[in-house]
């Protein structure tokens, strides 16, 4: 039986006369010709979580941000990074599967032994880029020269990054991902909103929602806001939820910098 459109077609523009004298052959290369295949390329901004011993206390941290920013994993791609981790297939299986109980979909593993994998865990991914490439100059002074002095600051070299300005409010749902550069926004952030930059982060209205800055590794990345009202605040991947900022900064405007693993902030003018 013949079905489907370019076959009922070729029935009714067909006589009998004609039917009888179509090969079989050609009818079925008409159900059978192959359709190309359409392949591309897509970049997307995922979020990389890096895990430390003990697990189960790491699960009980995650746990904690989860239950203060709902919805924070609610379909966004995750990788896990367990590079510097020291476990075997038995701890990552236990941990992928701890993972999964708490809805957290993870795309890839970053930095596993292929050894450690069973069947059925996500792939492992290489070649991840946090920062943009750069040459490091070489520190070692060579035989003929005398050995420069130390200087009294340095300076870390980084490409020049871009910036994107939004001049309108940012509404409950809404997400603005750029992680090529600095994000401004002149107006508010609303609550159940998300800002995730490269760069820094300047809210030129009241910020309710949730801002991510320096998210590629940019630890000298700042959020500065007129109005601090946010859910969860975050540079290059050291966080802070409403609980734990100062009460005399809520309401204020407000910069926020990295000094070390420490989120420091002031009031500003």
């Amino acid at each position: 039986m013949l079905t489907g459109s370019e076959d009922v077609n070729l029935l009714l523009t067909k006589s009998p006369v004609d039917m009888v004298n179509t090969p079989l052959t050609k009818i079925t290369k008409v159900l059978t010709d192959a359709r190309s295949i359409r392949i591309k390329g897509r970049s997307f901004l995922a979020v990389v979580l890096s895990p430390d011993l003990p697990l189960d206390e790491w699960l009980v941290r995650l746990d904690d941000l989860a239950a203060r920013s709902a919805g924070f994993f609610l379909g966004r791609p995750v990788v896990l990074d367990v590079t510097d981790l020291d476990i075997d297939r038995a701890q990552l299986t236990d941990l992928i599967a701890g993972l999964v109980q708490r809805n957290v979909s993870i795309m890839g593993i970053e930095g596993a032994r292929p050894s450690m994998l069973s069947p059925g865990m996500p792939p492992i991914l290489k070649g991840g880029r946090p920062v943009a490439d750069f040459e490091q100059p070489s520190t070692e002074p060579s035989a003929a020269q005398p050995a420069p002095q130390p200087k009294s600051a340095s300076v870390e070299t980084r490409a020049p990054m871009q910036s994107i300005v939004i001049h309108e409010p940012v509404r409950s749902g809404q997400s603005v991902i750029f992680p090529e550069g600095d994000v401004t926004v002149v107006g508010s952030v609303a609550s159940g909103a998300e800002i995730i930059a490269g760069g820094s982060v300047h809210i030129y209205g009241a910020l309710r929602g949730r801002v991510m800055a320096g998210s590629v590794g940019n630890a000298s990345a700042r959020i500065f806001c007129r109005k601090l009202e946010a859910e969860l605040l975050a540079i290059d991947g050291i966080y802070q939820m409403a609980e734990d900022m100062a009460p005399s900064l809520r309401g204020q405007p407000v910069q926020l910098w990295l000094e070390g693993d420490v989120m420091m902030a002031e009031t500003i003018s």
